[in-house]
């Protein structure tokens, strides 16, 4: 069984919607360790996080963030330990484009 330590996803996404941080590729399980979120911005913002399964569209019950504030020129960083099967998505929400998003975990395989 192969153990990758890497960067999952990075996002400073462009639009006020939810976009894809992460994919679990094809034959891989993933642990999820740290999800850091960083505002920007001179101003006060929020984010949506939310984790959807395989085969499933973005619903009410998979959110683990909705609507969270972040502090002006601040950033948050969440420890969770969450683990993911193939095709299951990490996906992010920012109400500016002052905001990105960096997870880190392991894949394996």
């Amino acid at each position: 069984m192969a153990t990758v330590y890497k960067i999952l996803g990075q996002s400073n996404p462009a639009l006020t919607s939810s976009v894809d941080l992460y994919t679990v590729p094809v034959g891989k399980a993933t642990v999820c360790s740290t999800l850091n979120i960083a505002n920007l911005s001179t101003n006060n913002g929020t984010f949506r996080i939310s984790v959807v399964p395989s085969g499933s569209t973005l619903q009410a019950k998979n959110y683990l963030a909705y609507n969270t504030v972040i502090p002006a020129n601040d950033s948050i960083s969440l420890t969770i330990g969450m683990t993911l099967g193939q095709y299951d998505k990490v996906k992010v929400y920012a109400s500016s484009i002052s905001q990105s998003f960096n997870l880190f975990g392991t894949e394996i395989s």
